[in-house]
């Protein structure tokens, strides 16, 4: 099966992933280094699992809060598994539904 045909058969996934104490850019950038590397440790077991793009949530103080992702995998548990091992919270995952048309 061609990686294109794998790819078909991914689903998209939204996460919000809350932090109980807020934390500075550096840490979210080590943070996003983690998650890279945990990615593709899992992609080398065989489990297909790809990040499509992050929002950064913030305070009035501009320190980060959390973050809503966009992934792409091949189930809830291989969302769930990046999660555990690059010790990231998921407070709420769900598929992704249609998106609405803006102004």
């Amino acid at each position: 099966m061609s990686e294109h045909d794998r790819e078909q058969e991914l689903e998209d996934f939204l996460i919000l992933r809350e932090l109980d104490e807020p934390i500075t850019g550096a840490e979210l950038e080590a943070a996003g280094e983690q998650s890279g590397k945990t990615l593709s440790n899992l992609r080398d077991e065989g489990v297909d699992i790809r990040w499509v793009e992050s929002e950064v949530l913030t305070n009035e103080e501009g320190d980060v809060t959390g973050t809503f992702c966009h992934y792409r995998a091949e189930s809830e548990d291989a969302i769930r598994e990046h999660a555990d091992r690059a010790g990231l919270p998921a407070t709420h995952i769900d598929r992704r539904g249609e998106p609405l048309e803006g102004e």
